[in-house]
């Protein structure tokens, strides 16, 4: 009935416990694809040492998470398909109730669920977004990644074979490019519950900001133009949520000067497109000030940190949501998680 595909590279750390989450679903009814994307690292024996008949394992060289989603969409034959990165888990229904909301929902193509954020230990750290939306979900997909990463939804494997795929050309930003094509066409339902763990890390680096800016603003021109009556205002929502998103990101340790410049100036395209720019003018002096501590003394904000027991929700809670590109190559999805309302 479900084909759950993960794209594994230089997994080894977080595989097999990925993997144990799948099968131990209530809904027993699957097979279990891992691509194995030219890992150097002790996945592959990792996984091979894993007996259970549902788990079909394929190897390839290193290609990058898109390709190896598709190499895996191409060995699937459930009716469903949902994709799971190498290092998340899933609650033991994840598959049993968005099939269900999919099965008592005839026009709807793709089932989500809400997502929780853990460490690299596995402790929860924070909470994701929490939106009910269903049906046509399409304008406020635009705003944000509601959805958040590529771990989350069911999705009718036929409506991706019509999509495509995944587009290989896109170097970040991938989960929303296929979150919002699928909008565009098709009906969503809301599972509202806590099925994604989402493990975040800080091993981003500040060259791949311009690289994700560019894969955003990519997706967004392609998704406007989907959908040309789209408002104005809407674009400069999308905008100023898209650069508050780089700003904390640039912002997340490791901290460094070139990150500090980054942050500034992402910061001030923020402020450029934010409506609400005043009633959140003093947000932006907050990450204004980190910038400018990171920019002259990376050193000084780390010593700030190691002394405060509690650092603000509004400042390192939002910054740990963002710093979690390139943990693995399938981790490049936009998540949106705290985002301007329109």
């Amino acid at each position: 009935m479900i084909s759950v595909i993960i794209p594994a590279y230089n997994s080894e750390k977080t595989i097999k416990e990925t993997i144990q989450s799948v099968l131990n679903q209530t809904f027993a009814n699957f097979e279990l694809i891992i691509i194995n994307d030219g890992s150097q690292d002790s996945t592959l024996d990792i996984i091979t040492q894993i007996k259970d008949p549902r788990i079909k394992v394929f190897s390839y060289a290193n290609a990058g998470g898109n390709v190896s989603r598709n190499r895996g969409l191409n060995h699937a034959v459930g009716e469903f398909v949902s994709f799971l990165d190498a290092d998340d888990l899933w609650t033991p229904n994840k598959l049993e109730f968005q099939l269900k909301a999919l099965q008592e929902n005839s026009t709807a193509k793709v089932a989500y669920s809400w997502t929780d954020y853990i460490d690299a230990n596995g402790k929860f750290v924070f909470t994701g977004k929490r939106i009910n939306l269903n049906a046509n979900i399409y304008e406020t997909l635009l705003l944000s990644n509601f959805l958040e990463n590529g771990s989350n939804p069911l999705i009718c494997r036929e409506a991706l074979i019509t999509l495509g795929g995944f587009d290989e050309s896109l170097t970040a930003a991938q989960d929303w490019d296929m979150w919002l094509r699928l909008a565009s066409k098709f009906d969503f339902i809301c599972v509202p519950s806590v099925q994604i763990l989402y493990r975040i890390s800080a091993n981003s680096v500040s060259c791949n900001l311009v690289r994700q800016e560019k894969a955003c603003l990519r997706v967004l021109e392609t998704a406007y133009k989907e959908r040309p009556s789209t408002v104005k205002d809407s674009w400069n929502i999308s905008l100023a949520n898209l650069y508050k998103y780089l700003t904390c990101k640039a912002l997340q340790t490791p901290f460094n000067r070139p990150k500090g410049l980054a942050s500034a100036i992402f910061l001030w395209k923020y402020f450029l497109n934010d409506p609400s720019r005043l009633k959140n003018i003093n947000f932006t002096l907050k990450l204004l000030l980190k910038s400018v501590i990171i920019f002259l003394s990376p050193t000084l904000l780390y010593s700030i940190i190691n002394r405060s027991e509690v650092i603000s929700q509004e400042t390192e809670g939002l910054l740990n949501i963002w710093g979690t590109e390139n943990r693995t190559e399938s981790k490049n999805g936009y998540p949106g998680a705290f985002t301007i309302s329109s």
